[in-house]
């Protein structure tokens, strides 16, 4: 794991899925009375997630969070009431190759255009979980090509993660810089702005808490979270993240089942800020 290189935490920011929720996608009460002290104790907290902003506004409420939150991987900024601070979205030009390099038969593609969420066709099991994630109905059907001018994700949705998992260099590779690609499920290969990956989002979100990236504090499950432990003072990983991802982290919490967000705030940030 990565060393410790920080004494005391000013931020926290939480990945969602994996994460702060459970699996089931719900918010344990365990979680919130712990998020609640943190903030008690002089700690701010944000969110930075690969869902649009509707899928995070009613967790920033039941938090009572006050500071910006990142959406989309860190490309849309938004604030706890919901408007919207900035965005970074795919270039047509880029969001349109994007498209045609997951044109594969065993991938679904979706598109996030304006922060609404369009699929190209049910699968019957990403797209019902995402529904209580993203809380919101799809638009489905239609032609993408004319969501181009505000694309602010492109997702290649399949069960076969091998083949994912090999699609990713590939898109990177192709798209270079003009996108952000990452898998932030083994199911999930998102394809978004440049600056909209999670390394960039927690330095915004730094800025915005007056807060330096010494002192900010993250905790995820992914490997589209690895770019905000390496900008990060302290990292957090959750029990079930892969090996790769625990890897880069400083520490290792409990499973999202096991409320990891909540025993990381009291067994490690809690101490942190009390011996300080």
């Amino acid at each position: 794991m990565a060393p410790d290189r920080m004494t005391v935490p000013r931020l926290l920011v939480a990945d969602i899925d994996g994460t702060l929720v459970r699996s089931d996608k719900s918010l344990s009460e365990r979680t919130i009375d712990a998020a609640k002290r943190l903030i008690d104790a002089g700690i701010s907290i944000s969110l930075i997630s690969a869902r649009p902003p509707s899928g995070m506004l009613w967790i920033a409420d039941r938090l009572g969070l006050t500071a910006p939150l990142a959406a989309f991987n860190g490309g849309t900024i938004v604030q706890p009431d919901g408007v919207l601070l900035s965005t970074a979205r795919l270039a047509p030009d880029v969001a349109r190759r994007a498209l045609a390099l997951i044109d594969r038969p065993a991938i679904v593609k979706w598109l996030f255009h304006a922060g609404r969420w369009h699929i190209e066709r049910p699968d019957g099991t990403h797209d019902v979980a995402e529904r209580k994630a993203a809380n919101q109905q799809p638009v489905i059907g239609g032609d993408f090509r004319q969501l181009l001018d505000a694309a602010d994700k492109i997702v290649a949705v399949t069960d076969d993660h091998a083949m994912l998992a090999a699609l990713e260099p590939h898109v990177a590779r192709a798209l270079g810089n003009g996108a952000t690609v990452a898998r932030s499920q083994p199911y999930y290969l998102d394809i978004t702005a440049p600056t909209a990956n999670k390394g960039d989002g927690v330095a915004v979100l730094a800025d915005a808490a007056g807060v330096p990236l010494d002192a900010v504090a993250v905790i995820g499950d992914q490997r589209n979270d690895i770019a905000m432990f390496r900008r990060a003072g302290l990292a957090i990983a959750m029990a079930q993240a892969p090996a790769e991802v625990r890897a880069c982290a400083t520490r290792v919490t409990g499973s999202d089942d096991e409320d990891g967000v909540a025993q990381a705030i009291d067994s490690i940030l809690l101490p942190m800020v009390a011996a300080r």
